[in-house]
């Protein structure tokens, strides 16, 4: 299986499997003499973890990383610094439950990737999806937190704007709401609603989707390239390849459709500090390059395929059969999408600042 690389400069290389001994990367291009520990990379890790609530999966993975390369004690000051080498990282799986998957495991489940592996392999992992299992992501969330260290200036942030077909207020954003709720909802009263209309969700063994919004502010104008290197195809790609993701839209995305000419032209005037844009319909990003406004994306997160109700499918023989999926799985994945979004975001604004310096030199 090749294409476990994604960034140019900044590149993540992610291996290992859900329910294999563990999961890990490599984190190459990572500038020297950057502060980072264990520690630094765990606080993004636990944000993601399962098990925190009961509206997520309770398998209980510690998700406990360990550094086994890349750093060391500045010999000055004795902090732990990058060195430019190779970063890797791994986290051990503690809690797989590979036996829950036995009574399926010829049997093709609908909405996951059995199919379309085994169709493309002639085998696949049926212990949770290997591969294709969301754990793959907490690697992901890993080399963000290392990507954060690279922007210096830049905040990157995520929220649940929508469950279901329920959108939050956005009169009521509030940022400091994210981390008081287990949806990482920026609207206290939605987050209360979401808490029993999950709930019911969770308890019928069904489950629904979201859409997460994620931001970037501190962004310069500058950073991004016409044509092949856009920002906001690049930043769409990384998106797009997050696990159940099936839509990414930058700025004011599908509804700028609905717009006329003169309600999408974001206006500038002259500012204090430079060029000032009176709108963001654009989300921070004008051919493919940084405006120096805040970088919006949104992506929209299917529902969890692994369901209690029974649905029709085929197994490896092409046989006909009906398929129960058992085990411990989350009435809606869009939640724990938040903090892996969120590195998505960082590793491809950290790759473009160092391409950006690499070609201007600032």
């Amino acid at each position: 299986m090749s294409h476990n690389t994604f960034g140019h400069l900044f590149r993540v290389t992610t291996f290992g499997e859900s329910h294999g001994v563990a999961i890990g990367c490599v984190v190459d291009g990572c500038p020297p003499l950057l502060p980072l520990t264990a520690d630094d990379i765990q606080r993004d890790l636990d944000r993601r973890r399962p098990g925190q609530s009961r509206f997520t999966t309770q398998r209980q993975e510690p998700d406990a990383v360990k550094i086994l390369s890349g750093v060391m004690a500045h010999p000055e000051s004795g902090t732990q610094v990058t060195t430019g080498t190779p970063i890797g990282l791994l986290i051990e799986n503690t809690d797989q439950r590979s036996k829950d998957y036995s009574d399926i495991k010829d049997k093709f489940r609908p909405g996951h990737a059995d199919f379309t592996y085994d169709a493309k392999y002639g085998v696949r992992d049926y212990r949770g999806g290997g591969r294709s299992s969301a754990r793959e992501t907490a690697m992901r969330v890993a080399a963000g937190a290392i990507a954060r260290k690279v922007l210096s200036g830049v905040t990157v942030r995520g929220a649940l704007v929508q469950m279901g077909p329920h959108k939050i207020d956005r009169d009521k954003w509030d940022w400091d709401e994210v981390a008081k709720n287990p949806f990482f909802c920026p609207d206290k009263d939605k987050a209360a609603f979401f808490e029993n209309y999950l709930d019911g969700i969770r308890k019928s063994g069904s489950s629904v989707g979201a859409v997460i919004e994620v931001v970037a502010e501190g962004v310069p104008a500058g950073w991004g390239a016409p044509i092949y290197a856009k920002l906001d195809a690049d930043l769409a790609a990384a998106m797009m390849s997050i696990n159940a993701v099936k839509g990414v839209e930058i700025g004011d995305g599908f509804a700028a459709a609905e717009l006329s000419g003169e309600g999408n032209a974001d206006e500038m005037r002259r500012g204090n500090q430079g060029v000032t844009f009176l709108s963001n319909h654009a989300g921070g990003i004008l051919g493919g390059i940084s405006t120096g406004q805040p970088v919006v994306v949104r992506f929209a997160v299917k529902p969890t395929s692994s369901i209690l109700s029974p649905r029709r499918t085929v197994d490896r023989r092409g046989e006909e059969t009906e398929i129960l999926t058992k085990g411990r799985h989350d009435p809606c994945v869009g939640i724990r999408a938040v903090p892996v979004g969120e590195a998505m975001m960082a590793c491809v604004l950290a790759d473009h600042f160092l391409r950006h310096r690499a070609q201007v030199g600032s």
